[in-house]
């Protein structure tokens, strides 16, 4: 199976074996599929896709199922957009989930908003979405940074949660483990990491046309129109660009900001350094909703947290389901989707009891 690691570092969504995000050469047939893609994507939008005005940006959203199921808001991780859980709507809807996927700020259609924003405006944004949609309360949940995101919704909106799933994020405060590194660790850690390597930076793109910038995302070896690339490719000016600005806004661009991110946030702007202030032990303490968390465990966890995921579980044995995945990283619903979807469900049996 291809490993694409997009997004590497000690906290942030490590987005392993994505297939929306792997960067190959086409050949020029492959390149006519472009025009098949604009129509599915645009087909694809009228049926699922929407924006909604918050106090912050114009945010996009996609729908999936049935409006009087059980509402399932997902925020995805990191270089990563609404069509993360795309390929498994289906099994989630039909097992009755009605699926509300957002792309938050400066990922998919999503910009970056003007003004000083955090992890917690995230939240605020999708109170706003609920309201738009008529939705008193939800399932919330998400994928390492969207956990984050997830986690301070709860904190801001306890009464608008019925249930919560934090797949390898919000659960334990990211940085746990670094704080527990050595010093020596920590740098050689930091410094293998390192954009200027060419983990991020090489996705942060420009393109003279719409048409190049998806010929940039397109992987051959997955076949199809991957329709979804377009969601992450924006216009901007007269050119048009995937993940611009992110390195930046998520304050990742170099060694000194991974390092003041881990050890001096508060030097940090507050987007890139309000992951740091979800507190999960805080906002837990009294817990009174259901929660899944799903927890991969592997030699190789960017984010090893089993020890106080199963220690939260422990505290409230009646409200929180830990699931472990053996041998993966960090990506659980792209490397293990169906058995994924499953524990989503059953889940949803402890949210209506």
């Amino acid at each position: 199976m291809r490993s694409v690691l997009l997004f590497s570092f000690l906290f942030l969504s490590v987005v392993i074996s994505n297939p929306l995000m792997a960067q190959h050469g086409i050949t020029a047939d492959q390149a006519n599929l472009y025009t098949r893609a604009k129509s599915d994507y645009l087909e694809f939008e009228q049926i699922h896709g929407g924006y909604v005005q918050t106090d912050h940006v114009k945010m996009h959203y996609l729908l999936w199922g049935n409006p009087k199921d059980t509402p399932l808001i997902w925020s995805h991780g990191s270089l990563s957009h609404s069509y993360e859980l795309a390929n498994i709507a289906k099994l989630l809807t039909d097992g009755g989930y009605y699926l509300i996927a957002v792309d938050y700020y400066g990922h998919g259609k999503t910009p970056i908003p003007e003004k000083e924003v955090s992890l917690y405006n995230s939240a605020d944004d999708i109170a706003v979405l609920m309201d738009s949609l008529q939705l008193d309360r939800a399932v919330i949940g998400g994928f390492s940074r969207g956990g984050y995101i997830a986690a301070a919704f709860y904190q801001s909106y306890p009464e608008r949660v019925r249930g919560l799933i934090l797949e390898d994020g919000g659960s334990v405060a990211f940085n746990s483990y670094n704080h527990r590194m050595s010093e020596e660790s920590l740098h050689l850690k930091i410094e293998s990491m390192t954009p200027e390597k060419g983990v991020v930076n090489n996705y942060e793109a420009s393109f003279a046309d719409e048409k190049a910038a998806y010929q940039s995302l397109y992987d051959q070896s997955m076949g199809g129109t991957q329709f979804e690339l377009l969601n992450i490719v924006r216009q901007q000016g007269d050119h048009w660009v995937t993940y611009a600005g992110l390195s930046d806004f998520f304050y990742m661009k170099d060694e000194k900001q991974f390092r003041d991110l881990v050890l001096k946030p508060n030097h940090a702007p507050l987007y890139g350094a309000s992951i740091t202030m979800v507190q999960p032990k805080i906002i837990f303490r009294n817990l009174h909703v259901p929660m899944l968390i799903l927890d991969p465990v592997s030699d190789h966890d960017p984010m090893p947290f089993e020890k106080e995921n199963i220690a939260l579980a422990m505290k409230f044995p009646k409200l929180i389901k830990r699931v472990e995945y053996p041998g993966i990283e960090h990506n659980i619903h792209y490397e293990q989707p169906e058995q994924f979807s499953k524990e989503l469900i059953k889940f949803l049996e402890m949210v209506k009891k």
